[in-house]
């Protein structure tokens, strides 16, 4: 990938300059109160860099789906909070985007100094599908950072093509941070010469997400484990009960093509062989553990049982490479967290080179408080790894390498 990169803005230096950041701080909240930093934490190397060179560093993001208008539940006042505790200094938040508090603020902006915009998608043009429309944002935004740049570091967002990650490019000198080149440095790894046995786990709740992503890796992977929601629309593929539990009954067909190009190919995908069968949806349901082809009708699994962790463990024992995206259960109740905890123990102790794929999986890994260091990589872009391994192309990192 040819693009301009951080590294090569401080080398042109930043003392004095505007440099506008796209950032990715889409983060957990419990009311005013952030469950999971791991984005803000993430964001953080990129901004320090450039408030340390003595950069005027005006940070754009956003948080949540608010409908194209400002929603005080959305605001980005705790990230603010959080974000100045982690740089040790404080980052003002703008009451608007692109109106007078946010002039106010940049134009008085001093050097080395931080300020996040609010929310953007408050305005409508930032998601709009009318290019003129994003257009006009991407401009105004322009505007704050007189004489600035554009450094791209929101991987969560690259696959979309929106104002502040596909528009602002073509109205600033662009380039990427070093959380973006670090997580397609990583993906290449996953596509390119990749290390076998090559091994990729995926859970979630729904097939439907990753209809795309399963058809592209079953052509490259050597081995294909499935759980969580989605693995009961595969083992209803195959004819078995599956209860209550969750299940895509328009995605039947699609799966059963899905199994049969897996024996074509040579790809061991492997699914649950028990299950924990809950009588209802709640963290103290009762449950039990039964075989994952003999659910009870009037039963749900909620997370795969010991058997298959076992042998969800041995069959990532020898791989090389590994690439694990959603949770085996519903991890968010202990009692049925079980699954997730031991795919995520399997990586830890494995030698292979570990990607987790954004999203549930690495707010997993921290609620179920494994070492972060224990993988090789935690991704911060689950839609956007995916759409990666998928084939596609990522709208924010086309906008980069149209510029050089």
């Amino acid at each position: 990938m040819s693009v301009k990169n951080l590294d090569d803005l401080l080398g042109e230096g930043v003392q004095g300059r505007y440099v506008l950041v796209r950032s990715d701080l889409n983060v957990p909240l419990d009311g005013d109160r952030i469950t999971d930093d791991g984005r803000v934490r993430a964001a953080l190397p990129t901004i320090k860099k450039l408030a340390d060179a003595g950069a005027k560093v005006v940070v754009t993001a956003h948080l949540g789906r608010p409908k194209g208008e400002p929603d005080p539940k959305y605001t980005l006042a705790p990230v603010a909070k959080r974000l100045s505790e982690l740089l040790g200094a404080e980052v003002a938040l703008a009451g608007d985007l692109v109106g007078e508090s946010a002039k106010a603020l940049t134009g008085g902006l001093a050097d080395g100094r931080v300020v996040l915009l609010e929310n953007v998608r408050f305005d409508a043009r930032e998601t709009s599908k009318d290019a003129v429309d994003r257009s006009e944002l991407a401009a105004e935004l322009g505007a704050l950072v007189p004489g600035g740049a554009f450094v791209s570091d929101g991987f969560g967002v690259v696959h979309r093509k929106q104002a502040s990650v596909y528009e602002v490019a073509s109205v600033l000198p662009a380039y990427a941070g070093g959380l973006v080149l670090a997580e397609l440095d990583v993906l290449k790894k996953l596509t390119d010469d990749v290390q076998r046995p090559y091994v990729v786990v995926l859970g979630g709740a729904k097939v439907s997400d990753k209809l795309g992503v399963i058809a592209n890796l079953l052509t490259k992977v050597d081995r294909l484990l499935i759980g969580g929601g989605m693995a009961y629309t595969f083992l209803k593929a195959q004819g078995h009960e599956v209860g209550n539990s969750l299940l895509q009954a328009d995605q039947l067909d699609q799966v059963k093509g899905f199994l049969a190009e897996a024996e074509k190919r040579g790809v061991e995908l492997v699914l649950p062989v028990d299950v924990l069968a809950a009588t209802g949806f709640a963290a103290d349901a009762e449950h039990e553990v039964v075989a994952a082809t003999a659910i009870p009708a009037d039963r749900e699994g909620l997370d795969i049982g010991p058997a298959t962790r076992e042998l969800f463990a041995g069959k990532l024992a020898d791989a090389k490479t590994v690439f694990w995206n959603g949770p085996m259960g519903v991890f968010e109740f202990e009692a049925f967290a079980g699954g997730t905890r031991a795919v995520a123990e399997a990586l830890v102790k494995s030698d292979a080179f570990t990607v987790v794929g954004g999203g549930d999986s690495a707010a997993a890994v921290r609620q179920l408080g494994l070492p972060e260091d224990g993988f090789s990589h935690i991704s911060t872009g689950g839609g956007a790894s995916l759409e990666y391994l998928e084939g596609k192309e990522l709208p924010g990192v086309v906008a980069l390498e149209e510029k050089n």
